[in-house]
């Protein structure tokens, strides 16, 4: 494991370097919260697919082809359709608006109070999508090189942390790019293939595990309308997400580039749920099924090969982590931070000392959550319950008022976590639970209530901007 290890160092090492080049480049807000919003076709899809794309999409998706076959690709294609959606209809108004947070549309539509409610559900999720992947860096580093799992975390999560901090969204960017590249190597054109002949070709693959195996519903249609539910609509609404979009150069370099990235986000899907099913023959009896994906890696790879693809892995945890990461930042430098500061924007110095807060604050909640799956399913239950409804609402009904909007988050949000907890993070009722008691409370909250008369009077100067930036919904 020794060449392994010296893989994975340099591969560490090549980030921080990548990091301090962003660093350079970051010499504005607007460079370090969106890099400059002048990203070209080739950086923008891969920093595009590389976000999405992150631990649980990874690690997960291999998971769950273990478990269910073919169709546990289901996960990464809720992701790739809801990326293809947002390039396609989203991306155009929302970059006319120049603007770097999703909460400052609902401010538009409704007050600053709306901002700042919507600010606190959208921290909620991005710290969590930061640990999901921490969590999975922690996950693989401990089974392959026998790491203690809190030292693995702070080693992993740690490196992410620091280039985040210095160079912000064009750390990201440059880093992002790279792991692209050697997820795309490592995962899809060495991993698998291997996988495969290790097993003994495809029709060997066939032989060895059930028929259900290759059905692509056999994970349950119940699930996948539910994965749907949750990540296609929070790919529609995510800091994360949208806080990339805010990078790109032209809309129509989003609509073509980040199409292309949704449909590569599909392919992965397809990838890491076949490698998983390879497993499922290789290991039959694997005593955890969340290490199903390094312990293929640790069965299947000889040494150099296997610390590529383990880079390969970590480049996949590492960009959606550094995303969810900035995006909390982001949320608590705009959005939550002035408002405790009398209305004063935060500097380039302040960005970056509240990313580093952040991020030891991700890396604290990753020693002590241990499901990659369930954090994602946290962040995302708590993002749709508590935000979807009021952002349509906003788009599409004239009678909706910022106390319905409030009422609906805080209901919609209280609702998702607490299904969570008497139901489990595997459930399909919080998803469901928590739209339903968001969207009664936002309709007769909004009829019980009265719309200001200055709303009234500013509705059509500001539903022109944040209408047309979210009609596509």
């Amino acid at each position: 494991m020794a060449l392994d290890l010296f893989v994975v160092l340099i591969y560490a090492a090549a980030m921080l370097v990548l990091g301090y080049f962003g660093m350079r480049k970051a010499k504005t807000n607007e460079d370090y919260l969106v890099a400059g919003r002048n990203l070209g076709p080739t950086l923008y899809m891969g920093t595009m697919a590389a976000t999405v794309l992150g631990g649980a999409s990874t690690v997960g998706t291999v998971r769950l082809g273990y478990v269910h076959g073919i169709s546990g690709f289901w996960l990464c294609a809720a992701l790739g359709c809801g990326i293809v959606a947002l390039n396609l209809f989203l991306a155009k108004p929302l970059l006319k608006l120049k603007i770097y947070t999703v909460t400052q549309v609902l401010e538009k539509r409704y007050n600053p109070m709306a901002r700042s409610a919507s600010a606190a559900i959208m921290l909620a999720y991005a710290l969590m999508i930061g640990v999901t992947s921490i969590l999975a860096i922690g996950t693989v580093l401990q089974v392959l090189f026998g790491l203690p799992f809190w030292v693995s975390v702070l080693l992993g999560g740690g490196v992410v942390v620091v280039y985040s901090a210095i160079g912000g969204m064009w750390s990201l960017t440059l880093t992002d790019i790279v792991q692209f590249v050697i997820k795309t190597v490592g995962l899809m054109f060495i991993l698998l293939p291997i996988c495969l002949y290790r097993v003994g070709g495809w029709d060997e693959l066939v032989l060895k595990l059930p028929e259900a195996a290759f059905n692509f519903s056999t994970i349950g249609w119940d699930t996948i309308i539910t994965y749907f539910m949750i990540y296609f609509f929070g790919i529609l609404i995510g800091q994360d997400i949208w806080q990339r979009v805010f990078t790109v150069r032209t809309a129509k370099v989003a609509q073509y580039a980040g199409t292309f990235a949704g449909i590569y986000c599909i392919f992965y899907g397809l990838a890491c749920a076949l490698i998983g099913m390879a497993a499922h023959v290789l290991i039959p009896d694997l005593d955890n099924v969340n290490n199903a994906f390094a312990a293929i890696v640790k069965l299947s790879l000889p040494d150099g090969i296997r610390g590529l693809v383990i880079a390969a892995a970590l480049a996949a945890m590492m960009s959606t982590a550094s995303a969810g990461l900035l995006a909390a930042s982001t949320t608590l430098t705009e959005d939550l931070l002035p408002k405790l500061r009398g209305g004063k924007q935060s500097s380039l110095g302040i960005n970056r000392l509240f990313t580093l807060l952040t991020g030891l604050v991700v890396l604290g909640i990753a020693l002590v959550v241990n499901d990659v799956i369930s954090a994602l399913t946290l962040a995302y239950n708590l993002l749709v319950g508590g935000m979807l409804i009021p952002l349509i609402g906003a788009i599409f009904w004239k009678r909706a008022t910022t106390a319905g909007a409030i009422a609906s988050m805080g209901l919609g949000f209280a609702t998702a976590l607490v299904f969570m907890i008497k139901d489990g993070m595997d459930a399909n009722t919080p998803i469901y639970y928590s739209l339903g008691v968001g969207l009664v409370s936002f309709v007769v909250v909004s009829l019980l209530s009265r719309r200001p008369a200055s709303a009234s009077a500013s509705a059509s100067a500001s539903a022109s901007a944040s209408a047309s930036a979210a009609s596509a919904i």
